[in-house]
């Protein structure tokens, strides 16, 4: 095996309990060791990102697939300090935020549809959920290729989900209008260090041929949490005071108890006044 491939496998078996093994060389399969060696990044050193690749970063995102080429997405690049720490104070719950060097928030945006039916006067015949959940789709795809495109070239990245906790505050501060709202923020820069490999569920839980199946999947997270304790325990407990110490804190563990807790619940009604049908 090559270097590259070397690494692509050995990231696969640290995430994974079921990776896959090398068995003969791919083309161009090299290609996929820096994406399956990533992680998320919070700490970044403070070389700033030329804005030429920035705009390169974009444009490549913007490549990316989009529903019936409808293309219902944006990104807001924050290169003002002042909106960017308004931004932090927005997820206060991450303080790391407010210390990267650039931040861009990407955006699903149904407005442009419904501007051409107004200026084309054709009637808009698709006002309901679809719309919306289209949207959603294209600010997903879009986030999603500006992260891998990032980091072939070195950078870190890290999504900022919690732009949704606080969504009218943050389409106010972007100004945004009606049918188009923020889908997460995305912190990008420099890397201060190697961003560490997070172990993900065993491939045969997420991965499915022909059908969907829970076949053994208590077992399979079971496994997965006591690998998790061992190799990669959480440095916190959530909500101790409401759940008590516990000796065994695992991936489930921490998922139950955060979404014990109400998040976001005032999500829907936002979508809904800013113009969108959820029927």
């Amino acid at each position: 095996m090559t270097t590259s491939q070397q690494v692509l496998f050995a990231a696969l078996a640290a995430r994974f309990s079921d990776a896959p093994k090398a068995t003969r060389s791919e083309p161009k399969i090299d290609n996929l060791a820096a994406m399956a060696a990533r992680g998320s990044c919070r700490a970044f050193t403070d070389t700033p990102v030329p804005n030429e690749l920035i705009k390169v970063l974009c444009a490549t995102a913007m490549a990316a697939p989009t529903k019936s080429d409808l293309q219902q997405r944006d990104i807001i690049l924050l290169k003002n300090p002042v909106i960017r720490a308004k931004l932090a104070d927005l997820v206060d719950s991450q303080a790391w935020v407010a210390d990267v060097p650039m931040i861009a928030v990407f955006c699903g945006n149904n407005r442009r549809q419904r501007l051409l039916h107004t200026h084309k006067d054709v009637p808009f015949a698709n006002d309901h959920l679809d719309a919306f959940f289209n949207a959603v789709g294209d600010a997903a795809i879009a986030l999603g290729t500006f992260v891998t495109a990032a980091e072939a070239v070195g950078l870190g990245t890290c999504p900022i989900s919690a732009v949704r906790n606080n969504a009218r505050a943050v389409a106010d501060l972007l100004e945004l209008p009606d049918h188009v709202f923020p889908f997460a923020g995305l912190a990008f820069g420099y890397p201060a260090d190697t961003p560490v490999i997070s172990k993900r569920l065993p491939l045969r839980v997420t991965c499915h041929t022909d059908r969907y199946t829970e076949e053994n999947l208590m077992d399979d997270i079971i496994a997965y949490d006591a690998d998790r304790m061992q190799s990669q325990p959480y440095a916190n407990i959530r909500l101790q005071d409401v759940f008590g110490e516990s000796d065994v804190y695992g991936w489930s563990d921490d998922k139950v108890r955060q979404y014990s807790q109400p998040e976001r619940a005032d999500f829907g009604h936002y979508i809904r006044s800013i113009g969108f049908k959820l029927d």
